[in-house]
């Protein structure tokens, strides 16, 4: 409910200044943003008028800092006739000017500690900078690799996508966002099953049941609400054939009246005036009529609203009093940042000078790096000994782009390149380097080099990957091999016979072959942000020891996309993984299986899972059982595991996953040591969408998984009984 101060104001608002509280543009519409009046192109086709800019409730990307910030707002309270101060947003994804991995390699942490850190170092750093809200987090369910903006989810479960956006949505917001000038409140995005569109392809619809969207892809918003998260995005696709800006069932009837959102919801750049070309609205004014019946409070840059609100209001189509609710949640919103006491708040460019890409926060994201590195393979390569002669090769070697395409205020420059590192460990003498290709392109000349500086070395760190713009928003790939050029100069360095460890800079699951069989070690680096450099030199030479694990299936082919682990059996289910029989469901020339499965990521070490128990057969409402597993470290160094717990309902209703993760742990042991895993299932854990859509368990036989990934387990079943 909004305050008396609040409803007051709105009274004394003229509905021009109420629909200016639902736009948002960006910073060159603004007096003192530093492109003020770079109006051109998509921009200037807005026709947004002085009056409107007076009028608006928040701005766009502002990228200028704390003083930047400050001089729009500073402008801004000058010309507003109530002084209504604005909001700041930006894309502030997996850091602000200090970069941490990206959020799909996060995930790999299963680190939930680290990531509610990185989200508030970030939150620190936006908000001394003048940022009030961040567009993150993006929880979106992800089983297509080819989708480029897979980089930004933490991967393929609605179960650990949950608890990853609670972490970030704690990091964000803190526990008191208008005592608390150092924290932004957050957006969890997008809104919804953006995640899933055909084909991998951008933008690109999306068609699934409603049982399908509630069991999948809405849990993590779900959660990330019942974080307290304080605003939600629009996703660009449809849901059952309605765009989702102007789906009122997906917005209104689920997310305000089921779930109880008395937040902001704000549409994704330009996602209003698309629903023209999707195809449900003639005009402008149609969109804005189904953007505001649907309940989105904030169009962001186009302008729909601000030409056609008032006449649909004049007109009678248009209740006014849906424009009231949006601009009193955008109002409380500013009330809870405590924008109407301090429109400054948080803008301090001493502090900014001090925190921002300080060591502390450095440190931090190096930390993160490591552990969001996979290690994929090992031939026993890894670690190198210090006293080897390196050869450096490939584009990766001395690139600083390693931020990924969701940084853009990250500073290239200040980003430590994987040679970098490896200076930092080894004399001189030992550390030699060549290119040997470009991303895409290269030539016999750079082979050669890359040969002739490869026979001089003990070992080869190949570095390879996407360029960054290969991934992320409209980064969507068909084929999603390394780059032919990539592999053509593994295979002119393989014919050597000298060990390769191969460091991959990407932001999706590839297709590994063509380095697979031929590299001795496979690193899973990511675009590991800021640190990425010191946190890979770290792990190659053994100072530090590799944990992360999958949260994303490695396909062994694209042919096989979508591939995940927490998928339904089928009536003709394929025997042994190698069998080749026929009228099964298999493919006739790959295996079923992805490469590498969800879970999956190597140590130094090795872990040994004994003693797994159940502490009872039967589970009921009252009674949970216990899972109890005896991990032991049994190799010559320390190391962390990531114990998983996973189960499968027998026979349901409808057909029931595979296995679904239902608990993880992780825990630290030293070489020799062990120690025994408990994991408690409760009867609310097996619960699931019924044919009627209620969310209910049934009686019956269960399976529990315990192991170190999806694929490598062992069982014992349960019942669950009624009382």
């Amino acid at each position: 409910m909004a305050s008396k101060k609040l409803t007051s104001l709105l009274t004394k608002m003229t509905l021009e200044e109420k629909i200016g509280q639902l736009i948002q543009l960006a910073t060159p519409f603004f007096e003192g943003s530093k492109n003020e009046g770079q109006i051109t192109g998509p921009l200037a086709s807005m026709n947004i008028s002085d009056e409107d800019v007076r009028n608006t409730g928040s701005v766009l990307g502002a990228s200028g800092g704390a003083a930047e910030s400050i001089k729009i707002q500073k402008a801004h309270l000058k010309k507003n006739r109530l002084g209504i101060p604005l909001l700041f947003m930006a894309d502030v994804i997996h850091g602000y000017k200090t970069i941490f991995p990206i959020p799909l390699a996060i995930g790999c942490s299963w680190d939930l500690d680290k990531a509610q850190k990185s989200a508030e170092i970030a939150a620190t750093e936006a908000a001394v900078a003048g940022v009030h809200v961040t567009f993150s987090p993006m929880v979106d369910l992800v089983r297509d690799p080819r989708w480029g903006r897979v980089m930004e989810s933490t991967g393929e479960d609605p179960f650990l996508n949950g608890e990853f956006a609670k972490a970030f949505v704690r990091g964000f917001q803190g526990l008191d966002l208008k005592n608390n000038p150092k924290s932004v409140a957050a957006c969890v995005k997008h809104f919804a099953a953006y995640g899933a569109a055909e084909g991998g392809r951008d933008y690109n619809t999306v068609n699934m049941s409603e049982r399908q969207l509630r069991e999948s892809y809405l849990p993590a918003y779900k959660a990330a609400l019942d974080e307290g998260c304080e605003m939600v995005m629009t996703a660009f696709n449809t849901v059952d054939g309605i765009p989702a800006s102007g789906n009122t069932q997906l917005m209104r009837n689920i997310l305000r009246e089921e779930w109880g959102f008395e937040g902001v919801l704000i549409s994704d750049w330009g996602a209003v005036k698309e629903m023209i070309p999707h195809g449900v609205a003639e005009d402008e004014a149609e969109a804005a009529y189904k953007a505001i019946q649907a309940g989105v409070d904030i169009e962001m840059m186009t302008s729909c609203y601000v030409d056609h609100l008032k006449k649909l209001i004049d007109s009678g189509k248009v209740d006014e009093k849906l424009i009231d609710e949006s601009v009193l949640r955008i109002l409380t919103l500013k009330e809870k940042l405590g924008l109407f006491e301090n429109p400054y708040r948080g803008a301090d460019e001493e502090l900014e000078k001090e925190l921002v890409m300080s060591n502390e926060h450095r440190q931090a994201a190096k930390e993160l790096a490591i552990s969001s590195s996979v290690l994929l393979k090992n031939d026993g390569v890894l670690p190198i000994k210090t006293n080897k002669k390196i050869a450096l090769i490939g584009p990766f070697a001395k690139s600083s782009d390693i931020l990924g395409p969701w940084s853009f205020l990250g500073s290239k420059e200040k980003a430590v390149q994987l040679y970098d590192g490896l200076q930092e460990k080894l004399d001189s003498s030992l550390l030699v380097t060549a290119k040997g290709c470009s991303i895409e392109t290269g030539s016999d000349e750079q082979f050669a080099e890359a040969v002739k500086v490869a026979k001089e070395a003990d070992v080869i760190v190949l570095a390879l990957g996407e360029a960054s713009e290969m991934s992320g928003e409209a980064g969507s790939r068909a084929d999603i091999l390394l780059p032919k050029v990539q592999l053509e100069l593994v295979a002119n360095l393989e014919k050597l016979g000298k060990p390769i460890v191969a460091v991959l800079f990407n932001g999706r699951p590839l297709d590994l072959h063509g380095i697979w069989d031929e590299a001795d070690a496979i690193l899973e680096a990511w675009y590991p942000g800021t640190e990425g450099g010191n946190a890979v030199a770290d792990i190659l030479f053994g100072d530090a020891n590799p944990s992360a694990k999958l949260t994303m299936s490695f396909p062994y082919s694209v042919g096989q996309v979508p591939v995940y682990y927490n998928h339904f059996n089928t009536g003709r289910p394929q025997g042994a993984p190698d069998a080749q029989e026929r009228y099964v469901s298999q493919y006739l020339d790959i295996p079923n299986e992805p490469l590498l499965p969800f879970g999956y990521g190597l140590s130094y070490t090795r872990f040994e899972y004994s003693e797994v128990k159940l502490s009872a057969t039967t589970l009921s409402t009252t009674k949970p059982v216990t899972v109890s597993v005896t991990v032991e470290n049994t190799g010559e160094c320390a190391g962390e595991e990531i114990v998983q717990l996973y189960v499968r309902d027998v026979a349901g209703e409808v057909v029931r996953p595979m296995k679904e993760l239902k608990g993880f742990k992780k825990i630290a042991l030293e070489p020799g040591e062990k120690v025994t895993v408990e994991f408690e299932i409760h009867e609310e854990q097996l619960r699931y969408h019924h044919p009627d859509l209620t969310f209910k368990s049934d009686p019956g036989k269960f399976i529990a998984f315990v192991g170190p990934n999806s694929r490598e387990t062992v069982e014992m079943a349960f019942e669950l009984v009624k009382e």
